[in-house]
């Protein structure tokens, strides 16, 4: 399946007992239609907030439901913020987080003095200009294979902090700036806490070159802040 999803109203892609999650609520509708209860696995875990335009998730059945119609009724059922985009079989060792290639991430940035009342669920609000330039020219540290231990979020102890990070672009699209950023594999929050760390730079906090610096750290108190999650959307996972 790809999914598309507002995570608005959800604590996360994983399922959480007592939780509303995007994971969940799949498992719930297809639960309802295939009479039996299926593992659903998924591409990557989107934190509480996070939006999904391309999630990719698998699972198996016997039920001899044809594909189409698993595709309508599954969508029938399920909330206004959820969509199964795509839908079709797959060989039985598929595994859509080991068999990915890598993913495409987008955060967006919203620079106004104004409210952005339409999009408030989709940027991050940013009252104060950000220098582009600068920003960009931090970023470029980024881009390559690196141990990124210093944006690996609080909670996750991961022996292997090394990624492959192929692109990471600023671009501007009207008054929002948009981080495009690929790469093999992320870590925890590892998206959030880039963006946050180059707003610093961005609002002149931050000279570019301590970027690098954070970097070599290795350390999570030498990077900038988690920027929020409401910017950030899961846009698409690559597969051979």
């Amino acid at each position: 399946m790809t999914i598309a999803y507002d995570g608005t109203n959800y604590h996360g892609w994983q399922e959480q007992p007592g939780q509303t999650t995007v994971q969940g609520t799949l498992v719930e509708a297809l639960t309802t239609i295939l009479r039996e209860r299926p593992a659903i696995e998924g591409a990557g875990r989107t934190d509480s907030g996070v939006h999904a335009a391309g999630q990719v998730a698998s699972f198996k059945t016997e039920h001899p439901i044809l594909i189409p119609r698993l595709l309508a009724a599954v969508n029938s059922r399920l909330p206004d913020d959820i969509s199964v985009t795509e839908m079709r079989e797959a060989p039985l060792d598929f595994r859509p987080s080991h068999h990915a290639l890598g993913k495409h991430y987008r955060y967006r940035i919203y620079r106004s003095a104004f409210k952005p009342v339409f999009a408030g669920r989709y940027v991050w609000h940013w009252y104060q200009p950000l220098a582009l330039e600068p920003m960009r020219e931090a970023a470029r540290a980024l881009v390559g294979e690196h141990d990124f231990k210093s944006f690996e979020g609080r909670g996750s102890y991961r022996e292997d902090t090394v990624r492959d990070v192929t692109r990471l672009e600023i671009v501007e699209a009207g008054p929002e700036l948009h981080f495009e950023v690929e790469g093999n594999r992320f870590l925890y929050r590892m998206v959030r806490n880039l963006v946050g760390t180059l707003t610093e730079v961005g609002r002149g906090h931050w000279p570019v070159a301590r970027v690098a610096e954070a970097l070599a750290a290795r350390d999570r108190m030498a990077a900038g802040p988690t920027a929020p999650p409401q910017g950030l959307c899961l846009m698409h996972v690559r597969y051979p």
